[in-house]
């Protein structure tokens, strides 16, 4: 769809550029809200690509503190995430939940064979 109307560029106080553009012409559209690449060339032309969807792994083993999970590119990705303040847990931490992770990959390991 071709629209004519009138494009605004500008940044506002905090550092962040936007653009917005009021269409001149009386249409109905579907409203959309989506991620997107915006691209705003030298001559003024303005390029809006939508992103595509995010897809989340799903953990396949959890703990208090991590997580396990197979990626879309066929890896196992295991997360840690502890709070700055207990830094002086996470060596135990880090070790006692990677280990009861580990634990529970190789029981299914046993039960699938």
């Amino acid at each position: 769809m071709t629209l004519d109307g009138m494009m605004t560029f500008g940044e506002s106080e905090n550092g962040l550029r936007f653009a917005d553009f009021e269409c001149c012409e009386d249409v109905e559209m579907e409203p959309f809200v989506g991620n997107c690449k915006v691209q705003i060339m030298r001559d003024g032309n303005v390029y809006i690509t939508e992103r595509p969807k995010r897809t989340r792994n799903q953990a396949l083993f959890r703990d208090d503190n991590c997580s396990l999970s197979l990626g879309q590119n066929g890896k196992f990705y295991f997360v840690f995430s502890l709070p700055s303040e207990q830094l002086d847990e996470l060596p135990g931490q880090l070790v006692r939940q990677a280990s009861a992770v580990a634990s529970k990959v190789l029981r299914q390991l046993i039960i699938d064979n």
